[in-house]
């Protein structure tokens, strides 16, 4: 596959590095004004760095277009004119609807929203898929690609606000999380590296028991509390505390203002 991406800050970055470690292409162009942010990426095979937007599209048949959604219109605008019916364009951008790209490149063109998260730099994302209905012919493809890149979900469009909040900024959201459990090791005794490796791989394992063996967040919870035992007792005063009320509101928030950019 010829792929470009259109945009190499943190998530355009993220995805090029993934694609790289996969060998998931037959070329891959990487366009930037800032070519500097991403200059030891020439250095990999069949990877090319360009300014050149246009070039980047000429010479692909996949346009992943990462950029903020403030930047998309003017981008594609410049590029529309080499976008074909054969291209397969992909958007990241939050709150950047496919009926407003089809308004610059067409609604006969193959769209297709992409909602990674930063994990996608070691294959370990969880990317939602929507598309246009010429896309829809393309979908088979795109999941061919983001599954070699972790998990993917095709949901309506309606839903990819939401899955942004829970998957892109879920990040964030779970690294808050852990970064609260390791102070909570220091304040025990241990050191800060220790304290670390013991939160993450908590953390890792807890999700892997989940993957793995299906069941519901209640029954893996139930198997470690015991009756009068300290496990309860560190969950209901965290509850006590609000940890799941907290949690929700600040997805809730979050949903709240993706909204306010999907407006604008």
């Amino acid at each position: 596959m010829k792929i470009a991406i259109i945009g190499t800050g943190n998530l355009g970055s993220s995805i090029a590095k993934g694609l790289i470690k996969n060998k998931s292409f037959t070329s891959l162009y990487l366009s930037d004004k800032n070519t500097a942010a991403v200059s030891d990426f020439s250095d990999e095979d069949y990877v090319t760095v360009t300014n050149d937007n246009e070039l980047a599209v000429k010479e692909s048949e996949i346009v992943i277009f990462a950029l903020q959604p403030r930047h998309i219109d003017k981008v594609l605008e410049s590029v529309s004119d080499s976008i074909t019916n054969d291209h397969v364009v992909m958007s990241v951008a939050a709150g950047f609807e496919i009926s407003r790209i089809e308004s610059i490149v067409g609604d006969d063109k193959n769209i297709i929203r992409v909602m990674p998260n930063t994990a996608i730099s070691i294959g370990k994302s969880m990317t939602c898929l929507s598309a246009n209905v010429k896309g829809q012919e393309k979908m088979d493809l795109a999941k061919k690609i983001f599954n070699q890149l972790g998990t993917t979900m095709v949901i309506p469009e309606e839903q990819i606000q939401a899955a942004t909040v829970i998957c892109a900024s879920g990040i964030a959201f779970w690294m808050r999380l852990v970064r609260a459990t390791t102070q909570g090791a220091i304040q025990l005794g241990f050191e800060a590296e220790e304290a670390h490796n013991l939160a993450v791989q908590t953390c890792f394992g807890s999700a892997s028991l989940l993957i793995e063996s299906g069941r519901h967040p209640e029954q893996e919870i139930d198997r470690v509390t015991t009756p009068s035992g300290c496990t309860i007792e560190g969950l209901n005063a965290m509850e006590h505390q609000g940890l799941s009320s907290a949690l929700i509101q600040g997805i809730v928030s979050s949903f709240e203002k993706i909204n306010q950019l999907k407006k604008s």
